[in-house]
């Protein structure tokens, strides 16, 4: 039995690497998917890729998540397909690099805009088609081990995400009496964006920080957003679930042998 039959999802950042894998498996249970990305040639060629999200049943949102037009486009094209969402997933995000001293005021907007003020009011705006229609939907946010360990060249990105953590929190506390969940996922480094790319050098110089090993795969980050959103979780709520590997445990680095 399909956890998710029936069940209507929103997803941010859908032709990303994540996205997509989170789209793969809320599809191979059942649900109905509501994919959103500014990218809208990326998102239809991840759907002529993939045969499970090929055969969902998916509508599709080119949605600029600094345009509050946009986003509100977004919300109503939801509204009228489905009325409302069940489970909303807030995973879109962006981390250019650049120095503080070097940033420009247009560039600090852009990154708070997507990966933190987007969240806030699709958030918003959902939970109340959610509370229109009785349903007892749930969100996820996706933030990051940045939240409480910033690095250089990634200031904004870190102050959002640090945001998202506490937004979190806060809106799990507001919107428990109408029994809607809210939490977060901490993902561990998945290499593969277009958007950011790196190098082989730099993914295995990351690889060797991991405990575990190995960089997050299709399954880790989406298996964590499937139990949070499914009845397993139904008494979870304002949490952040970590799933880095063991990333964020402490300094990682092997044993040097003496001579």
């Amino acid at each position: 039995m399909m956890e998710f039959a029936k069940k209507r999802v929103v997803i941010t950042g859908a032709a990303g690497v994540l996205g997509s894998w989170i789209a793969e498996a809320f599809a191979g249970q059942g649900a109905a998917l509501c994919l959103s990305d500014i990218r809208s040639d990326a998102l239809e060629a991840r759907l002529a890729q993939s045969s499970i999200l090929s055969s969902a049943t998916t509508i599709v949102h080119a949605t600029d998540l600094t345009s509050n037009d946009s986003i509100q486009s977004l919300v109503s094209l939801v509204e009228t397909h489905w009325k409302s969402p069940d489970v909303v997933v807030n995973n879109a995000g962006i981390y250019p690099s650049r120095l503080l001293m070097d940033m420009t005021n247009e560039e600090w907007h852009q990154v708070l805009g997507v990966n933190l003020d987007a969240p806030f009011q699709l958030t918003k705006a959902f939970s109340r088609l959610m509370i229109d229609t009785g349903i007892k939907g749930c969100f996820v946010n996706m933030t990051s081990l940045s939240a409480t360990r910033p690095r250089v060249g990634a200031a904004h990105y870190a102050v959002s995400k640090a945001g998202l953590s506490m937004l979190t929190r806060a809106f799990a506390l507001e919107l428990a009496r109408h029994e809607i969940r809210v939490n977060a996922v901490s993902p561990g480094f998945a290499p593969g964006s277009h958007v950011s790319l790196v190098s082989e050098d730099y993914v295995a110089a990351m690889t060797q920080t991991i405990p575990l090993g190995r960089t997050s795969g299709p399954k880790d980050a989406p298996e964590a957003i499937l139990f949070l959103c499914s009845e397993r979780a139904s008494y979870i709520t304002g949490t952040t679930l970590v799933v880095d590997g063991g990333s964020s445990a402490g300094n990682y680095q092997l044993p040097v042998s003496k001579p």
